[in-house]
């Protein structure tokens, strides 16, 4: 099996307020969405979420603020699953929560050191 890193972006601004009862439920099938990840044996890590906060470290020690306000998608969490290919990877998050929001998902192969 390999090894995929799944990378979640939403636009935040564009995500609609929810009311403390809708928050929980979208919570809810978050976590219902890893737990089937994790009872088919597909789960490595479940990940984090990501402050929207950030800094760029670039060539000569230059640090910036970021992520930067002119970009549309943040990067809001990530997981680590495995699968046989990235066929099979697409088919574990064509249910993927994200979606909900208008987010999508980037699926990256993992190629160990």
């Amino acid at each position: 099996m390999k090894e995929f890193l799944l990378l979640y972006r939403a636009d935040v601004t564009n995500i609609p307020q929810r009311s403390p009862e809708e928050a929980q439920a979208t919570t809810k099938k978050w976590i219902d969405w890893i737990q089937n990840l994790a009872a088919q044996n597909q789960l490595v890590d479940k990940g984090n979420r990501l402050d929207h906060s950030g800094k760029v470290v670039r060539e000569d020690n230059v640090v910036l603020n970021g992520p930067y306000t002119e970009i549309k998608e943040s990067l809001g969490g990530y997981s680590l699953i495995k699968a046989e290919s990235y066929e099979a990877a697409i088919d574990l998050v064509k249910d993927c929560p994200i979606f909900l929001s208008g987010g999508n998902v980037e699926i990256r192969e993992i190629n160990p050191l």
